[in-house]
């Protein structure tokens, strides 16, 4: 998780989420937001890291591998790691707004998945990275 902390820290101008990829104790890829720099509603830390490992895989299919991200996934994002088959996500804060791997929605149930599922992973850190971000915003605006 703490990879996946550090990658939320290069978010630039963006809600600092960071995820990571792990396949046989390797992190296989890193990102984080980049919704804001790239113009692109599905650049979501998620979705990019599982973009990246599939392209080093070859494939799309990532049972062999876990997933570490700073928040609870949205369910853009949860319904891409489900079809992406990872094996398991640890997740750090929880997301009561629109997180949807067990706090608003599970989507596991609508996909008939056995992935395992980790919550509050150093969730104090992962909260912290969220609410040091808006408090920044709000005190721009």
């Amino acid at each position: 998780m703490q990879r996946a902390i550090e990658a939320a820290h290069l978010a630039k101008d963006e809600i600092p989420v960071g995820a990571v990829i792990v396949k046989d104790n390797e992190v296989i890829a890193s990102a984080c937001n980049k919704k804001e720099c790239e113009n692109d509603v599905t650049a979501h830390a998620e979705i990019l890291a599982l973009r990246q490992a599939a392209s080093r895989l070859g494939r799309w299919r990532l049972e062999d591998c876990v997933m570490y991200v700073t928040l609870e996934p949205c369910p853009m994002c949860a319904w891409a790691i489900l079809q992406s088959r990872l094996k398991a996500v640890y997740f750090g804060a929880y997301d009561p707004n629109y997180g949807a791997l067990g706090s608003v929605i599970d989507l596991r149930c609508q996909a008939n998945s056995k992935m395992k599922v980790y919550g509050g992973i150093l969730e104090e850190k992962c909260k912290q990275l969220l609410d040091d971000y808006f408090k920044n915003i709000r005190g721009k605006v």
